[in-house]
């Protein structure tokens, strides 16, 4: 008899960074082995999910989180708002759910069955896969099939053209009006230069000034600055891309960029992490990602699949329980 679909979960806080990386790793793996995935998300109560999450009570997770039994073959989680119950799901269903948690803990790792932190995060351990960047939602098919519906927009721009992708505020970074406003004149001389187009798209986190900037410094240029009305253009941006811009406050939009196998270009912001340099210089070593100083490169290398990896050492590490 063939085997029942595993039933994983896909869980975090529902903001989108996050959500991205723990669904990105289930669909990967239900692209590998029949699967039913399922997206949860974690609600606190009123204030409890402000405080460390060791003092956050079970009594206080809103029914709408839906986190009941029966409980699924693979649990994958995403955040800090996901660990009160990723160290106990493995207690709760008696050893049978596979706990996987995306991202570093900062907790004991015996309460994983496996932990898929970034590489430049420097964990280690027997239960630990790090890879490069974080787990991405991206394929070859969803890519070509989002270029396909935005084609009567985009074919007719002039090549290279250039996506642009720009975050915004952070713990380490910030992009204030003239850091913007420099960004903006340094990419349109470049794009100018090459006679090429934009296709620009801005994180939730961008700040409004910075947007106004960056919209000003580009709008002249032919291309599409997408100002979040209709579909979401994102994938298809990065499909049509001869060149990717992306700013170096995030590990998702880096980390999709490179699976492309597109070049990479870094557009510096206001403040500096160590970490997300130290990730930057692995991008880099994988010949996925150089600086932007001013002017377009092109280059090639084999795109990146971490998250495909990561799939994969799951299901080997699940089946070996298994047997």
């Amino acid at each position: 008899m063939a085997e029942s679909p595993l039933t994983i979960w896909a869980v975090s806080d529902g903001r989108a960074g996050i959500e991205a990386q723990a669904v990105g790793l289930a669909q990967a793996v239900a692209r590998r082995r029949p699967a039913q995935v399922e997206v949860k998300t974690v609600r606190w109560k009123g204030r409890w999910g402000r405080l460390p999450w060791r003092l956050i009570p079970l009594s206080a997770l809103a029914p709408a989180s839906a986190i009941a039994p029966p409980w699924p073959d693979v649990w994958i989680a995403a955040g800090r708002a996901t660990l009160p119950l990723s160290t106990r799901v493995r207690r709760w269903s008696q050893g049978r759910t596979f706990v996987v948690q995306v991202q570093h803990p900062r907790t004991s790792l015996s309460h994983y069955d496996l932990v898929v932190p970034p590489r430049h995060d420097g964990l280690t351990g027997p239960n630990v896969f790090p890879i490069t960047g974080a787990p991405q939602r991206l394929t070859a098919e969803r890519l070509a099939q989002d270029l396909a519906r935005f084609a009567d927009r985009i074919r007719p721009l002039p090549a290279p053209r250039v996506a642009v992708l720009i975050g915004g505020k952070s713990k380490a970074h910030d992009l204030s009006p003239a850091r913007a406003a420099a960004m903006g004149a340094e990419i349109a001389q470049a794009v100018s230069r090459a006679h090429g187009s934009v296709l620009v798209t801005f994180s939730r986190r961008t700040p409004q000034p910075a947007r106004r900037a960056l919209t000003e410094a580009l709008g002249a240029l032919p291309g599409w600055i997408w100002d979040e009305t209709g579909e979401n253009p994102y994938f298809a941006f990065l499909a049509a891309a001869d060149v990717i811009l992306v700013t170096e406050d995030s590990t998702n939009l880096a980390t999709e960029a490179a699976f492309t196998g597109k070049p990479v270009q870094l557009l510096s912001m206001d403040g500096r992490s160590k970490k997300l340099a130290a990730f930057h210089a692995d991008l880099a070593e994988r010949g996925a990602l150089r600086s932007f100083r001013g002017r377009l490169e092109t280059w090639a290398y084999p795109p990146l699949d971490e998250t495909g990896l990561a799939a994969e050492e799951l299901l080997r590490r699940l089946d070996g329980r298994r047997t």
